[in-house]
C-alpha cells in the first residue's frame, strides 16, 4: 500500500509533467506567455488535490488486486 507522501510525491512529478504541457499549449492557442502560465499555475494546484485524491480513494477499491500468496 504507498503511504500518503508517496501518493503526493506521485501526484506532483505527473503535475509538473501535465503542466507543461498545458503551459504549452495554452501558448499556442493564446500567443500570450502571460496567460498560458496563469492558466499553467491554476490547473497545477487543483489537478494535483484531486489526483491525489483520485489515488487515494483507489487504495480503497479492491478491484484488480490480487492476494499475496505465501
Amino acid at each position: 500500500m504507498d503511504t500518503h507522501s508517496r501518493s503526493f510525491a506521485k501526484a506532483l512529478s505527473w503535475r509538473v509533467t501535465g503542466t507543461v504541457d498545458t503551459i504549452i499549449i495554452s501558448l499556442v492557442v493564446t500567443g500570450s506567455i502571460k496567460l498560458a502560465a496563469a492558466i499553467g499555475l491554476t490547473e497545477v494546484i487543483t489537478k494535483s488535490l484531486l489526483y491525489y485524491l483520485h489515488e487515494r480513494a483507489w487504495l480503497k477499491v479492491p478491484y484488480g488486486r490480487k492476494t499475496p500468496t505465501i
